[in-house]
C-alpha cells in the first residue's frame, strides 16, 4: 500500500506531475537527483560489466547475457525507444545507506497502468537492470531498478560489506523494498494514480530478491517471477568453495574443454533417448543414471577416456555437497551440464563470487586465507552471521492471501546455481503450506537451459506475459511454450513435476509434438 506515503509526501497533489517537476519531490529518507524527459530514440544507459567478470565465456548462458540476471528470457524489442521520463535518486534508510535507484516512466498516453521492478545479478553494485527497464518501457511499464546500495567500482565484489553491516542489509533485502515503495510514490505523482498491478522480475541474485520480496514484503508485488534463484547464498557459495577446493587441489584432476565436451556427449549417448527423442536435451536429468567410471582408461589407453583422478573429480562435480554428518548443503551439477563445468577446467583459487561471502561477510577479514576453509565450520558461521541474506522461508501465506502469484523457473543445465536447489525450495513450500498450491505457485524446470538463459534447450519465453495472464485474467500456466530460435525448435515447458513427453510421431522440433504429463516410472 502506498496511499499513506503518497499523501505524506505530496499532500493534496493528486494530478499528474510533469517529468522535470519530479526533481522537487521531497522524501524523508531519499533525494531525487535527476528528472529528465528522454525523447523518442534517445540512447538509453547501458548496463555495466558484470561484477565479478566471468573467467571465461559460459557456453550454457549466464548472467552477463541477461544484464546480470535482471529480467528473465524476454529482452527488448527492436525499433526506437519510446519517449519516457527518467528519474534517479538516492535512498538512505540508514546512516550508512547510499542506495541508487531509477524509475523510468512512459508518457501517460503510453503507460499500461502497471509497474515492473527488475532485479540484479552477482554482488550487484551498479544499475544492472537497464536492459530490463528498457524492455519494460517498450511494453508500457513504469519500471525501476537499483544498485542495492554500493558501488562495484570501489573494490572487489563483496568488499563493500567489510565494516558496513547496514550495507549488507541493503544488499540482502532493504534496497529492493525501499526502491519499490519510492517507485510507487513516484508513479502516483507522475500519473496521478497508483499502478493497477505491480510485478517483480529477476534471475540469479534477482531470483533471490524475488523470493525475498514474497517472504519479507508480501504487499510489495502482485506477481513475482523468480529465475534461477540464488536464494540460499551462504550454502551455494559454501558448496562452490568446497567443490572447487576438492577438484582443484591436484592438477591431475582437471579436464580440458574438449574432454568436458566428450563427457557431455557420452552422457547424451547414454541418456538422451530416455525421454523418447534424441535431441541433445535431457528433459529430466535426474533420470540419467550415467556412471563416469565406464569411461575410465583401460591399461595402455589415453584417448577418449579419463584417468582415475579425473573420474573422481567428475563424480565430485555431480555429487551434492554435504557436511561430515551427511547434512545437505547444496545439490551438485546435473548430467547434461558438463560443457559448463568451468570449475574442472582450471586450477587456482576459488572464484571471487563465492570467496567473498566468506572473506568479507562471514570472517569479515580482507586477508582471510581461503585455504583455511572448513565446510562444516564456515557454513555454520556464515548462517549465524549473515543468514538473513538467504531467502529460504517456506511460509508464503501472506503473499498467497493477498492474491499474489509466484512463478519460479530454472534451467536443468545451470552450473552457476545447481538446479535442484529450486526443486528443494518449491518442495519446502508444499511441505509447509500443503500439497495443493498450484493456484498461486508454479515451478518450471527448463530442459537444456543454462543459467537464466542459453543452452541447447527451449530457454526463450516471455515470463512477464505469462504472469500477466495469470494474475490479471486468472489463466494459470498449464504449460509455457519455450523456444530456441538458433536451433529452430519450440517445446512446452511444464509445471513441475510434469515433463514434456514426445508423441513419437510428430516433428521433434515442434511443441505440438509434445504434451505435459507426469514422468513415466522407470
Amino acid at each position: 500500500m502506498i496511499s499513506n506515503l503518497t499523501f505524506l509526501l505530496f499532500g493534496t497533489l493528486l494530478a499528474a506531475t510533469p517529468c522535470e517537476d519530479l526533481k522537487s519531490l521531497a522524501f524523508p529518507d531519499a533525494t531525487v537527483t535527476l528528472a529528465e524527459l528522454r525523447p523518442v530514440g534517445a540512447p538509453v544507459p547501458t548496463a555495466p560489466a558484470p561484477n565479478p567478470p566471468p573467467a571465461e565465456p559460459a557456453p550454457l548462458g549466464g548472467d552477463i547475457a541477461l544484464g546480470r540476471g535482471s529480467s528473465g528470457p524476454a529482452g527488448p524489442a527492436g525499433g526506437p525507444v519510446p519517449s519516457f521520463c527518467r528519474m534517479a535518486g538516492v535512498l538512505k534508510p540508514s546512516k550508512d545507506s547510499n542506495i541508487n535507484f531509477e524509475v523510468w516512466l512512459p508518457l501517460p498516453a503510453a503507460w499500461n497502468g502497471k509497474f515492473e521492478a527488475v532485479g540484479n545479478g552477482g554482488w550487484a553494485g551498479s544499475m544492472q537492470g537497464y536492459p530490463a527497464m528498457e524492455a519494460g518501457v517498450r511494453r508500457g511499464y513504469a519500471t525501476a531498478g537499483t544498485d542495492t546500495g554500493h558501488n562495484a567500482s570501489d573494490g572487489p565484489s563483496g568488499a563493500f560489506a567489510l565494516g558496513h553491516p547496514e550495507k549488507v542489509i541493503d544488499f540482502a533485502y532493504r534496497a529492493v523494498h525501499e526502491m519499490t515503495v519510492k517507485a510507487k510514490a513516484v508513479i502516483q505523482a507522475f500519473y496521478g494514480r497508483a499502478p493497477t498491478f505491480s510485478y517483480f522480475n529477476g534471475c540469479s541474485t534477482g531470483g533471490r530478491q524475488a523470493l525475498m520480496s514474497a517472504q519479507r514484503y508480501p504487499e510489495d508485488f502482485d506477481g513475482i517471477i523468480a529465475g534461477a534463484p540464488a536464494n540460499y547464498q551462504t550454502h551455494l557459495h559454501a558448496a562452490d568453495m568446497d567443490r572447487g577446493i576438492q577438484i582443484r587441489k591436484d592438477p591431475a584432476n582437471l579436464l580440458t574443454r574438449a574432454q568436458t565436451s566428450f563427457l557431455n556427449q557420452a552422457v547424451l549417448n547414454a541418456c538422451d533417448a530416455n525421454d523418447g527423442v534424441r535431441d541433445g536435451i535431457l528433459d529430466d536429468p535426474r533420470q540419467c543414471k550415467f556412471d563416469p567410471g565406464t569411461l575410465q582408461c583401460k591399461a595402455g589407453a589415453s584417448e577418449n577416456c579419463f584417468t582415475p583422478n579425473q573420474v573422481a573429480a567428475i563424480r565430485r562435480a555431480y555429487a551434492p555437497t554435504k557436511t561430515k554428518d551427511g547434512r545437505l548443503i547444496f545439490p551438485g551439477y546435473q548430467p547434461g551440464s558438463e560443457t559448463g563445468w568451468t570449475v574442472i577446467r582450471s586450477g587456482g583459487a576459488p572464484g571471487a563470487l563465492e570467496m567473498d561471502t566468506f572473506r568479507y561477510l562471514t570472517h569479515q577479514d580482507a586477508n582471510w586465507d581461503w585455504r583455511t576453509f572448513d565446510l562444516d565450520r564456515d557454513v555454520a558461521l556464515a548462517d549465524k552471521r549473515v543468514g538473513f541474506i538467504n531467502a529460504i522461508d517456506p511460509d508464503l501465506t501472506k503473499f498467497k492471501q493477498r492474491g499474489g502469484k509466484l512463478l519460479i523457473y530454472h534451467g536443468w543445465n545451470d552450473t552457476a546455481i545447481p538446479t535442484e536447489n529450486s526443486v528443494n525450495y518449491y518442495t519446502s513450500v508444499l511441505e509447509k503450506m500443503g500439497k495443493n498450491q498450484d493456484d498461486w505457485l508454479r515451478l518450471f524446470m527448463i530442459p537444456g537451459a543454462g543459467h537464466c538463459r542459453g543452452g541447447p534447450g527451449p530457454n526463450e519465453f516471455d515470463g512477464l506475459a505469462v504472469m500477466e495472464r495469470w494474475r490479471e485474467s486468472g489463466i494459470a500456466p498449464d504449460r509455457i511454450i519455450g523456444a530456441n530460435t538458433a536451433a529452430g525448435l519450440t517445446r512446452p515447458l511444464c509445471p513441475y513435476p510434469q515433463i514434456a513427453q514426445y508423441d513419437g510421431k510428430g516433428d521433434p522440433k515442434d511443441a505440438a509434438s509434445f504434451a505435459c504429463s507426469m514422468p513415466r516410472a522407470k
